[in-house]
């Protein structure tokens, strides 16, 4: 030992050093630009955060990024600092954010490119969604305006609607994490909600950027229940509502997507009654027209058909009439029967009888043979 300054080994170096660093810094942030990235092995990320004057390594997984990223991006790392044994000084990233305006819309554009690419906002994709739903799975922060204005505009519009909040950060570095649990929270129930609404109000790119993180994406195009994603003012487009079945304008927005104005709907159905009340009087109408019409026609066939039925009878009793064996009586002849009631047609068989009876016109006569010739 030279004069007070201790002396260690190299080992216990290392590790008083660790243990000190614990104590006065056991998480750091540090903003720089983004220089020497490379990722190995597919797992391991390596890359610096660098300045003007001074540059710092950092090590972590590729579950960390949010993102593809590139060199010459602004970024916020969250870590802690370590000294390896072997491989020297390095912060161990705990959490990776793109800052400043033009390195978020140049991350985003390359996150953009990838998940396209992948078909993740693709138009086959997308699902309808119930309307209205009878249930809603609502992803956001309680204390958040969007969350008043998006159940005060439901509730005017429809009311009593069955909404279940999952509370979460919507902007920081611990708001992609908990913005993917809630997403898997009501993709994980027995009986999930009808629709899955994600929603925070209007911000800065920075505030914004948990919604089009690689991770919070892939969650909203992952989950099983329909999607709705509303996130800032119009002008605001985070990936998270590409990728969603539908994509609403603002918070208030989503809100009149999914229920209808029952003011409107009253009036709609007021006015379908009235149309309804004229349409079945119309058809009412038309029919009874046709009623009649058919009536007439029926009348028309039946007494045609009574017509042709009575002259054909009449027909048939003037050929009866023409064939009535007694009808010849009238004029002179006469019937001869036997015994038996048999008719008589030649001598022979009156001899052969012997006893006859004569039909007259009048009546009956009773004769017997006595000759013939």
């Amino acid at each position: 030992m030279i004069g007070t300054d201790p002396t260690f080994s190299v080992s216990e170096f290392v590790a008083v050093f660790n243990q000190s660093m614990e104590m006065v810094y056991p998480s750091v942030g540090i903003t720089g630009e983004l220089a020497n990235f490379r990722i190995r092995k597919g797992r391991w990320l390596y890359f610096d955060l660098k300045d003007e004057d001074a540059s710092v390594p950092f090590f972590g997984t590729v579950q960390q990024l949010p993102g593809p990223l590139e060199d010459g991006l602004n970024l916020e790392i969250f870590g802690r600092p370590r000294l390896h044994p072997q491989f020297g000084f390095t912060v161990n990233v705990t959490n990776i954010q793109v800052v400043g305006k033009g390195s978020l819309k140049k991350a985003q554009a390359m996150l953009a490119k990838k998940l396209k690419d992948e078909g993740l906002f693709s138009a086959e994709r997308k699902r309808p969604l119930a309307y209205p739903p009878e249930r809603i799975g609502l992803i956001t922060s309680i204390e958040s305006a969007a969350y008043a204005d998006f159940v005060k505009i439901i509730n005017q519009r429809w009311g009593n609607m069955n909404i279940e909040l999952a509370d979460s950060l919507v902007q920081g570095m611990e708001a992609p994490t908990q913005l993917v649990n809630a997403i898997e929270y009501f993709n994980q129930l027995a009986n999930p909600p009808e629709v899955l609404v994600i929603i925070r109000g209007g911000g800065s790119a920075d505030d914004l950027a948990a919604f089009s993180t690689e991770q919070v994406v892939r969650a909203v195009a992952a989950s099983r229940i329909p999607t709705l994603v509303a996130i800032g003012h119009e002008v605001d487009i985070s990936l998270a509502e590409l990728a969603a079945d539908k994509q609403a304008s603002t918070p208030s927005n989503a809100a009149e997507l999914l229920a209808p104005d029952i003011g409107n709907e009253r009036v709609n159905l007021a006015s379908l009654k009235k149309h309804m009340h004229y349409s079945l009087q119309a058809v009412y109408t038309d029919k009874k027209q046709q009623t009649d019409e058919t009536r007439v026609k029926l009348d028309e066939i039946l007494n045609n058909i009574i017509t042709r039925i009575e002259t054909d009878l009449q027909q048939r009793r003037i050929l009866l009439k023409t064939l009535d064996p007694k009808a010849p009586l009238s004029r002179g002849f006469a019937l001869i029967r036997g015994p038996k009631g048999e008719l008589i047609k030649a001598v022979a068989a009156a001899k052969r009888a012997g006893r006859l009876s004569i039909d007259l016109r009048d009546g009956t006569i009773s004769a017997k043979v006595v000759d013939k010739d």
